[in-house]
């Protein structure tokens, strides 16, 4: 079993940085052979941007589904953007490979999605949970003080604005 950390936490990032959403979608189950180079495709560039941390991504997160779901965390833009036009990574062979196979035919739907984060302009808050999402990926701090609520996670108040618990309101 994952260890948690038993308390509210809040991710803790210094400067900008990029959320990208990416995933896959099969819409004809009798093509699911299709997806399985794919699948390994983003397996490579997964291992790939691990293997090589001054390549800018952070941390990802995985969710299987239909359509699935995975949520990078990037240093950058410019970091997400050479690594995709990059002529020495696994990005640019897996996306021809991908046109050659499926290209617009249908079979297999892709997506993404890409958010710029300005510094300070993120609010994210956990409980008994492990690492997870921008504090596995930057760090995190304890969810008291400013942290203590959203907006003070916003740097909009001191943290005093709300409680934080509904016992607190009784």
């Amino acid at each position: 079993m994952v260890a948690t950390i038993n308390q509210r936490i809040a991710a803790n990032i210094e400067g900008d940085f990029v959320v990208f959403l990416i995933g896959s979608r099969l819409n004809r189950w009798w093509k699911f052979p299709k997806l399985i180079p794919i699948a390994r495709a983003m397996n490579r560039m997964i291992e790939e941007l691990q293997a090589q941390p001054e390549l800018g991504l952070l941390h990802v997160e995985m969710w299987s589904g239909q359509p699935t779901l995975m949520v990078q965390y990037w240093r950058s833009f410019d970091h997400l953007h050479a690594y995709a036009r990059a002529t020495n990574a696994e990005h640019l062979p897996a996306w021809a490979d991908f046109n050659r196979r499926v290209g617009s035919n249908g079979d297999i739907g892709i997506w993404h999605e890409t958010y710029l984060v300005k510094a300070g302009e993120y609010e994210a808050i956990y409980n008994n949970m492990p690492e997870f999402g921008l504090a596995r990926a930057a760090g995190w701090v304890p969810a008291s003080g400013k942290q203590n609520t959203a907006k003070g996670r916003l740097a909009l108040t001191d943290g005093s604005d709300e409680p934080a618990y509904e016992e607190e309101l009784a």
